[in-house]
């Protein structure tokens, strides 16, 4: 059995936390630019250029891509022949999540109570954990900014609806959604489960590379068909118009009960920032 000492997961917690919100992911940094290249609209292309030139400052000069350096979500995938050794697992999680943060002076976002609000901290962040076979741990951190989060929605469908009430669903979501969220956006989406599953699902979808489309054929297909579609608003880079509203749509599905079909939708602003670690 691997043995895996609750300190190197405080450290690395704490790297994962500065590296997302330096540097922007390569594979979205590729389709902001991809995206500016086939921009024909003379302001939606400005727009999307200072997106790419803050990305670049902020790796260059060790600065937070966007102020809002989001609510810490950190995703483990356990390897169940794992033995974790020297404390608290959460505590060391926590810890890693504070120290990451106040190591790179990123905003302390965090308040403890949601009704009373209070003094904001640097954490707790929210984990999620899988258990896979094997003696690997992989761990992921994804700062979400709340300009983005806030436009969340679900709604639980009859499971008799056709594909195009579900499509509309998620197409008007990100019209709602406007410019408040700082498009261009990567739109994740969950489909069944349960009402709380969708929703972390469609969280889970936006860790996927965005220039790939689902190997399921029908799934693919359906993000394609969503993507057309969303750009088809012309909301465009910061609202500006153009034909570039979203990079991708990630669709992730589940097991589902007979009478019921959870969908969810979850936004990413272009600042889709997450950073992953194997030990």
């Amino acid at each position: 059995m691997k043995k895996i000492k609750v300190n190197t997961i405080t450290k690395t917690v704490s790297q994962l936390c500065i590296q997302a919100n330096l540097n922007l992911r390569r594979d979205v940094l590729f389709s902001l630019k991809a995206a500016y290249y086939r921009e024909t609209s003379p302001k939606a292309k400005r727009a999307l250029g200072l997106i790419i030139e803050n990305a670049s400052i902020a790796k260059k000069e060790k600065l937070a891509i966007c102020q809002d350096t989001g609510l810490p979500i950190v995703f483990l995938e356990v390897g169940q022949d794992i033995r974790f050794v020297g404390g608290d697992l959460n505590k060391a999680i926590q810890r890693g999540i504070d120290l990451g943060y106040r190591k790179a002076s990123l905003r302390n976002s965090i308040i403890g109570d949601p009704i009373n609000r209070g003094q904001s901290k640097f954490s707790p962040g929210i984990i999620h954990i899988d258990f896979v076979k094997g003696s690997r741990l992989k761990i992921t951190v994804l700062s979400k900014g709340f300009g983005c989060e806030n436009k969340s929605k679900m709604q639980m469908f009859n499971p008799t609806v056709g594909i195009a009430e579900i499509k509309k669903f998620i197409v008007d979501t990100v019209k709602a959604a406007g410019a408040d969220a700082c498009p261009p956006y990567v739109v994740g989406v969950g489909i069944g489960g349960t009402a709380d599953f969708a929703n972390l699902l469609a969280k889970k979808a936006l860790l996927r590379q965005v220039n790939k489309r689902s190997p399921i054929k029908h799934i693919a297909r359906l993000e394609k068909d969503l993507l057309n579609e969303i750009n088809n608003l012309h909301i465009g880079p910061m609202g500006l118009g153009g034909k570039v509203t979203a990079l991708a749509v990630k669709v992730l599905t589940s097991p589902t009960h007979i009478a019921g079909l959870p969908v969810a939708v979850n936004i990413s602003c272009h600042a889709l920032r997450n950073a992953t670690k194997v030990l």
